[in-house]
Protein backbone atom coordinates (compact mmCIF):
# COMPACT_ATOMS: atom_id res chain seq x y z
CA UNK A 1 0.00 0.00 0.00
CA UNK A 2 1.42 3.34 -1.00
CA UNK A 3 1.10 6.03 1.89
CA UNK A 4 1.59 9.54 1.94
CA UNK A 5 5.10 10.48 2.85
CA UNK A 6 6.55 12.66 5.71
CA UNK A 7 9.72 15.32 5.46
CA UNK A 8 10.56 16.50 8.41
CA UNK A 9 12.63 19.69 8.87
CA UNK A 10 14.38 20.61 11.88
CA UNK A 11 17.34 23.11 12.63
CA UNK A 12 19.18 20.01 14.69
CA UNK A 13 19.84 16.77 12.69
CA UNK A 14 19.49 15.07 15.95
CA UNK A 15 15.68 16.25 16.73
CA UNK A 16 14.83 15.05 13.47
CA UNK A 17 16.89 12.14 13.66
CA UNK A 18 15.18 11.44 17.28
CA UNK A 19 11.71 12.64 15.81
CA UNK A 20 12.30 10.02 12.40
CA UNK A 21 13.11 7.51 15.02
CA UNK A 22 9.65 7.22 17.08
CA UNK A 23 7.71 7.70 14.05
CA UNK A 24 9.82 4.82 12.97
CA UNK A 25 8.13 2.28 15.67
CA UNK A 26 4.63 4.08 15.50
CA UNK A 27 4.47 3.28 11.96
CA UNK A 28 7.30 1.55 10.10
CA UNK A 29 5.54 1.74 6.69
CA UNK A 30 5.17 4.88 5.87
CA UNK A 31 8.29 6.88 4.32
CA UNK A 32 9.94 9.89 6.11
CA UNK A 33 12.58 11.56 4.77
CA UNK A 34 14.39 14.34 6.92
CA UNK A 35 16.57 17.55 6.62
CA UNK A 36 18.25 18.70 9.33
CA UNK A 37 20.70 21.31 10.16
CA UNK A 38 22.77 23.12 7.64
CA UNK A 39 25.97 21.75 7.26
CA UNK A 40 26.94 20.25 9.93
CA UNK A 41 25.52 23.08 12.43
CA UNK A 42 22.08 24.47 13.38
CA UNK A 43 19.79 25.76 10.85
CA UNK A 44 17.95 24.87 7.71
CA UNK A 45 18.69 24.78 3.92
CA UNK A 46 15.78 24.77 0.98
CA UNK A 47 18.00 22.33 -1.26
CA UNK A 48 18.47 19.70 1.55
CA UNK A 49 14.86 20.05 1.90
CA UNK A 50 13.68 19.64 -1.97
CA UNK A 51 16.07 16.93 -1.50
CA UNK A 52 14.36 14.72 0.94
CA UNK A 53 10.99 15.90 -0.66
CA UNK A 54 12.41 13.90 -3.80
CA UNK A 55 13.31 11.17 -2.20
CA UNK A 56 10.07 10.01 -0.75
CA UNK A 57 7.66 11.71 -3.40
CA UNK A 58 4.57 9.46 -4.30
CA UNK A 59 1.36 10.02 -6.21
CA UNK A 60 -0.34 9.95 -3.07
CA UNK A 61 1.85 12.84 -1.52
CA UNK A 62 4.19 14.75 0.68
CA UNK A 63 3.45 16.24 4.35
CA UNK A 64 6.10 18.90 5.04
CA UNK A 65 6.69 19.26 9.08
CA UNK A 66 9.19 21.96 10.29
CA UNK A 67 10.26 23.39 14.08
CA UNK A 68 10.62 26.72 13.11
CA UNK A 69 9.69 29.73 11.00
CA UNK A 70 12.78 30.03 9.03
CA UNK A 71 12.54 26.46 8.31
CA UNK A 72 8.94 27.19 7.46
CA UNK A 73 10.38 29.61 4.53
CA UNK A 74 12.91 27.12 3.32
CA UNK A 75 10.57 24.44 2.87
CA UNK A 76 9.01 27.33 0.90
CA UNK A 77 11.65 28.19 -1.34
CA UNK A 78 12.29 24.56 -1.65
CA UNK A 79 8.99 24.09 -3.10
CA UNK A 80 9.50 26.59 -5.78
CA UNK A 81 12.58 24.88 -6.73
CA UNK A 82 10.55 21.86 -7.92
CA UNK A 83 9.22 21.29 -11.59
CA UNK A 84 5.74 19.96 -9.90
CA UNK A 85 5.20 19.98 -6.13
CA UNK A 86 1.43 20.23 -6.63
CA UNK A 87 1.00 16.83 -4.31
CA UNK A 88 3.34 18.69 -1.81
CA UNK A 89 1.91 20.72 1.20
CA UNK A 90 2.96 22.01 4.38
CA UNK A 91 1.33 21.38 7.72
CA UNK A 92 0.49 24.60 10.02
CA UNK A 93 1.20 22.00 13.22
CA UNK A 94 3.77 21.54 16.41
CA UNK A 95 6.52 19.59 15.33
CA UNK A 96 5.81 16.49 17.67
CA UNK A 97 2.78 16.31 17.70
CA UNK A 98 1.72 17.17 14.33
CA UNK A 99 4.00 14.56 13.26
CA UNK A 100 2.62 11.73 15.08
CA UNK A 101 -0.39 12.81 14.30
CA UNK A 102 0.33 12.61 10.54
CA UNK A 103 2.53 9.12 10.62
CA UNK A 104 -0.63 7.29 12.42
CA UNK A 105 -3.17 8.47 9.61
CA UNK A 106 -0.97 8.25 6.59
CA UNK A 107 -0.40 4.57 7.72
CA UNK A 108 -3.69 3.91 7.74
CA UNK A 109 -4.10 4.51 4.27
CA UNK A 110 -5.75 8.12 4.29
CA UNK A 111 -5.34 10.84 1.66
CA UNK A 112 -3.04 14.13 1.98
CA UNK A 113 -5.73 16.32 2.99
CA UNK A 114 -6.66 13.99 5.96
CA UNK A 115 -3.27 13.82 6.92
CA UNK A 116 -2.89 17.74 7.22
CA UNK A 117 -6.06 17.66 8.92
CA UNK A 118 -4.57 15.01 11.89
CA UNK A 119 -1.71 16.84 12.19
CA UNK A 120 -2.56 20.52 12.04
CA UNK A 121 -5.88 19.36 14.76
CA UNK A 122 -3.06 18.41 17.07
CA UNK A 123 -2.10 21.76 17.79
CA UNK A 124 -5.52 22.12 20.08
CA UNK A 125 -4.01 18.95 22.08
CA UNK A 126 -0.76 21.18 22.83
CA UNK A 127 -2.21 23.82 23.53
CA UNK A 128 -2.38 25.32 27.76
CA UNK A 129 -5.24 27.04 29.05
CA UNK A 130 -4.55 29.09 32.13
Amino acid sequence: MKTVSLVIISHSMEIANGLKKILGQVAPDVPIALAGGSNGGIGTDAFRIKEAIESVYSEKGVVILFDLGSAYLNAELALELMEDSKAVKIADAPLVEGAYAAVVEASIGSSIDEVIRASESSKYIVKVTE
